[in-house]
């Protein structure tokens, strides 16, 4: 790209005072990645450069060889480069999307350590936490993902637990959820490197409102999905999620949220349009669907992560909902991941 091509022409505009140097921004782009999550974070840094005319930010795209990369949505992005050697001034970001735990190779995960080792920060979209993770990267920091993906990240790497916020900025690493929260802690970073009037013009920009904090949680289904405001409800919800894999019975949910078990039943039957038991089985029988297609664990291990007393338990449960048995389902993903029609 050429200097100008990073400084687009607009209407808007806002005047700062800089002469310091231009942040260079790389984003490793794995296969199967998420376009919302990286067109979220890239569009930002644009629109900095646009509204002050001036190159405050450059962005790169790379991947493994330097050949395209193929998103979850079957676009193909074309990069500017394959793997290549940074400057320690840079900072980098690994935007991955579905497969998160399959879409890196040995040689990704040798030029992420080599250049963590050599200072360079390096952070990611989305799901590639994952990369990170198994790079050895993320350690004591606070770091997050996808929620989506949060379940069969923490199997895989059980000593590692991601944070429900938005993004998470600790420590030289920077982690978003991916989606619109990229374009959070994109907004994080100009106003720190540029101050707060920038940033929220930014944010107007984008027509985004902007969280106003990284604690903002990824998921609030338990409260504006439902249309409740009900406090027991959305604590029920919350305990359940967090018991998936030692269930509690509905009795002790209902003690644990301060009423009884009839009033749960009533907000789930008014609410959520099913009972609490129902909800909550569905609830495990989801986290296994995740589990299988994120995860090699056997169908007996998922059974045991999701408080299944068998896997003939979780494949009748599993069937119910999904028409075919566990292996079945694994099967005909890996049979779609084979054919190159697909």
């Amino acid at each position: 790209m050429t200097s100008n091509s990073f400084i687009p022409k607009g209407a808007a505009s806002f005047r700062i005072d800089y002469d310091g140097p231009v942040t260079d921004i790389h984003f490793l782009l794995l296969p199967k990645m998420t376009m919302l999550a990286f067109s979220a974070a890239v569009e930002p840094l644009r629109l900095a450069n646009q509204v002050t005319g001036r190159e405050l930010y450059r962005w790169f795209l790379m991947t493994e060889d330097g050949e395209p990369v193929r998103c979850s949505n079957g676009i193909m992005l074309m990069p500017d480069s394959g793997l290549e050697a940074l400057p320690s001034s840079a900072l980098a970001f690994v935007c991955a999307g579905t497969e998160p735990a399959d879409s890196f190779s040995n040689k990704v995960l040798a030029w992420l350590r080599k250049h963590n080792a050599f200072g360079v920060t390096i952070g990611s979209v989305c799901t590639g936490a994952f990369a990170l993770a198994r790079a050895g990267i993320i350690r004591k920091q606070k770091f997050t993902l996808h929620w989506e993906n949060q379940p069969a990240f923490c199997e895989i790497f059980p000593d590692l637990v991601p944070t429900a916020n938005l993004y998470e900025v600790d420590r030289g690493l920077m982690t978003c959820g991916g989606g619109h929260a990229a374009t959070d802690m994109m907004l994080e970073m100009i106003e720190r490197d540029h101050g707060q009037d920038l940033a929220v013009i930014v944010s107007d920009m984008c027509i985004h409102s902007r969280s106003g904090s990284r604690q903002g949680v990824q998921k609030s289904a338990y409260a504006v999905a439902l249309g409740s405001r009900n406090p027991h409800l959305i604590q029920a919800m919350q305990f359940m999620q967090a018991t998936v894999e030692e269930p509690e019975d509905i009795a002790g949910i209902a003690d644990h949220v301060g009423i009884s078990r009839r009033q749960l039943e009533r907000l789930f039957k008014s609410y959520v349009g099913t009972s609490p038991v129902q909800y909550y089985i569905d609830l495990r029988v989801a986290r296994a669907h995740a589990l299988l297609n994120e995860t090699s664990l056997s169908v007996t291990e998922i059974a045991a992560a999701t408080g299944f007393n068998s896997a003939t338990q979780l494949a009748l449960r599993f069937r119910k909902r999904y028409g075919q048995s566990p292996g079945a389902f694994r099967k005909s993903w890996a049979a779609k991941d084979q054919d190159p029609s697909e």
